[in-house]
């Protein structure tokens, strides 16, 4: 891959030497967007939609620089109509833990943008849900600050192998939608460094080249004026080598303060730099200094990511059958098994005469957010087409429930029911209001601010229904974390399929028949109670960030969750033994022999966790620190090594303003699940 930072750097002098040649005036044209808000709205109202052709920023033809050309994600590219890939939503692709798959499907993004003509792609989201209501947590991987560097680490290395520039965003403290242009969040220091900027910085030490500021406010600036998140942290400290960009439209409040406080370039419009920021230079409130770094950032970049050999790819490749297949096996691997009672999954087609198919989901072609992610690709497979794609004998009788006598009676008379119940766009996503979008458009989405669980109509189809027919499952769609006690006794098994992408009525269909075995883990918690997680006013000016959240939450206060993070069924059984644990000075390694012992192929996501209690100070029990997907034939076993740098080992300690490692005991589990009943463990001497 050429374009990683020190590819980039060599390119510093010939981009000095082009910055040195501009007029004040063209530096800060690099530093701007080149869609007016007028054009983009234009758009919307017009039969297209936002992002339908690259929207381009700076550029200078006569010293032959090109412009950036914008192309949004992250579950594939939202540019064009009826082509583009749709791959499942980032939540399921985390559920995959899959770095490997993650990368391919980066590579395969990547290629669609060079062939919409796109340079950039702007699809590494990788905030960090502080509840799961937050709306767009869809974009995202998990609740899991590791996981999330994992995951959004190796999408920056597959777009970049294309020689597309990968901006990751929205940094920092981005999870809320109704509030989140005037949300103010505080958190302690600790809390900062340790749970909300290390997936950034694992991002940035990958290569990204770019970083999109956030909306919201931290303590007390705007995450697009901060001159401690961009200049001191991420700039000097990280050495982060690319350029920042602002979130779109209203991610810039004040010219002066934006270009001294690390803003690089205002998008996609310009409303505050432009003239106004050639104007500060000149009164003196911004040095012409700043103006040289973002420009020479920028060119640098550019000249890195233009000049690097690359392939040129025409639109055949755009949604193409290599492209599909790949959102296919995301989603196979990703949709969880989360309940699988009398092991009624996966229903059998020889005995599936009639399968009763509940809730208006079946029949919707869901793939998530109406917002800047909406990706508009040739087809949708909904969970009803694949049902009758896969099991072509079975007689698929489907009813949205809203009669519930008829619905037990059709229950009681199939040999399987299915329901089918979650979310779409209506019930959570990016959060535009009418003024914000001056009364173009209409609001969208926003947070689940009434519960976390399902439609109390749904609720009510699953606890009267389900208790007809001992052969029964439900598929939620969704894009965080649903509860399930109130209803979960009422049916056999539970299947956590997201929002699945284009072919994701197939994948549902596949697993539920047995024809796929489901391997997704959860990449979050789900409690017994709502209130067992932070708690948060969706419609707020402030937000303050606890220590803890999630599973970290839950195990630091003794709350045996619903179901643990990192947990998921399969149709066969795997066997964990063999447990070693070393460490040195570099990495702390956990080893396991891994044997499918049933009567089924199927895969297992090792996971391993170190665990504090000998610490000190305040830490949590355990935390994530490493995975690896295996694959397993039926009766195959192998052994998984699994190696944990020592720096995510430390903490970050307020009073010496530094990371520093405990050197203690420490234990360290390896298995399948946060779950103690799921891991072995050993210990280790740092």
């Amino acid at each position: 891959m050429k374009c990683t930072k020190n590819y980039r750097l060599s390119y510093t002098d010939k981009a000095k030497e082009i910055v040195d040649k501009l007029s004040l005036e063209q530096k800060v044209h690099l530093m701007s967007g080149t869609v007016s808000l007028e054009e983009m709205l234009q758009d919307m109202n017009g039969g297209k939609h936002y992002n339908y052709i690259p929207y381009p920023a700076g550029g200078i033809e006569e010293v032959g620089l090109d412009p950036m050309l914008f192309c949004d994600g992250p579950r594939g590219v939202v540019c064009g109509t009826g082509k583009s890939t749709c791959f499942p939503v980032s939540m399921l692709r985390g559920a995959t833990f899959d770095t490997e798959l993650e990368e391919r499907i980066g590579q395969a993004i990547g290629k669609e943008i060079r062939a919409y003509g796109g340079n950039l792609f702007a699809g590494v989201c990788i905030n960090l849900p502080y509840n799961p209501g937050w709306g767009r947590s869809q974009e995202t991987y998990g609740e899991e600050s590791f996981h999330l560097g994992q995951m959004g680490s190796a999408l920056v290395k597959g777009v970049q192998e294309e020689n597309v520039m990968a901006c990751v965003k929205h940094y920092a403290f981005n999870s809320m939608e109704i509030s989140r242009f005037k949300v103010n969040v505080e958190c302690d220091k600790r809390t900062e460094r340790e749970v909300y900027l290390p997936h950034f910085k694992d991002c940035v030490d990958a290569g990204a080249a770019s970083i999109m500021s956030a909306y919201n406010l931290y303590k007390g600036t705007h995450c697009g004026h901060h001159d401690y998140l961009l200049n001191q942290v991420l700039k000097k400290e990280w050495d982060f080598d690319g350029f920042v960009m602002s979130d779109f439209v209203w991610g810039v409040k004040d010219t002066v303060e934006a270009a001294n406080g690390g803003q690089d370039m205002e998008m996609c419009c310009t409303q505050y730099f432009g003239d106004k920021l050639v104007e500060a230079v000149r009164r003196g409130d911004v040095p012409e200094e700043k103006i040289n770094e973002a420009a020479l950032r920028i060119v640098r970049t550019i000249l890195a990511f233009t000049k690097a050999d690359d392939n040129e790819y025409d639109e055949s490749v755009i949604g193409c059958k290599e492209h599909v297949e790949l959102a296919l096996e995301a989603a196979r691997k990703g949709i969880t098994l989360i309940q699988n009672n009398n092991n009624v999954l996966p229903f059998k087609k020889e005995k599936a005469e009639r399968i009763a198919v509940f809730g208006k989901l079946a029949n919707k072609a869901n793939i998530g957010d109406h917002g800047s992610s909406r990706v508009f690709p040739k087809y949708v497979v909904t969970p009803l087409q694949g049902i009758a794609k896969v099991a072509e004998d079975t007689e698929v009788i489907f009813y949205d429930g809203t009669d519930m006598d008829h619905a037990k009676k059709l229950a009681a008379e199939a040999n399987y029911t299915l329901f089918v119940v979650g979310f779409d766009h209506d019930d959570e996503g990016e959060y535009i209001s009418e003024t914000q979008a001056e009364a173009y458009i209409e609001s969208i989405g926003g947070d689940r601010k009434n519960s976390l669980g399902l439609h109390q109509d749904e609720i009510d189809l699953i606890k009267a229904v389900g208790p007809m027919n001992d052969n029964s499952a439900v598929v939620l769609i969704g894009g965080n974390m649903i509860m399930i006690d109130e209803w979960k006794d009422s049916v056999s098994s539970i299947l956590m399929a997201y929002y699945p992408g284009m072919e994701g009525g197939t994948a549902i269909a596949e697993i539920l028949f047995g024809d796929v075995n489901p391997s997704g883990k959860l990449p979050f918690v789900i409690p017994v109670k709502e209130s067992d997680l932070p708690q948060v006013n969706w419609d707020t000016e402030y937000q303050y960030y606890d220590y803890y959240h999630g599973y970290a939450k839950l195990e630091k206060e003794g709350v045996k969750p619903s179901v643990p993070y990192g947990f998921g069924l399969s149709y066969t059984s795997f066997e964990i033994s063999e447990a070693e644990f070393t460490a040195d000075n570099d990495y702390v390694s956990a080893s396991c022999s891994v044997k499918n012992i049933g009567d089924m192929d199927g895969e297992e996501v090792i996971q391993v966790y170190v665990g504090f209690k000998n610490s000190s100070i305040d830490r949590p029990v355990k935390l994530l620190r490493g995975f690896q997907r295996v694959e397993l034939k039926k009766g195959e076993e192998k052994k998984v090594t699994i190696k944990t740098p020592i720096e995510k080992l430390k903490w970050f300690n307020e009073e010496t303003n530094s990371w520093e490692l405990e050197h203690m005991e420490y234990e360290v589990y390896i298995g399948t699940s946060s779950s103690n009943e799921d891991l072995l463990e050993g210990k280790v001497i740092l």
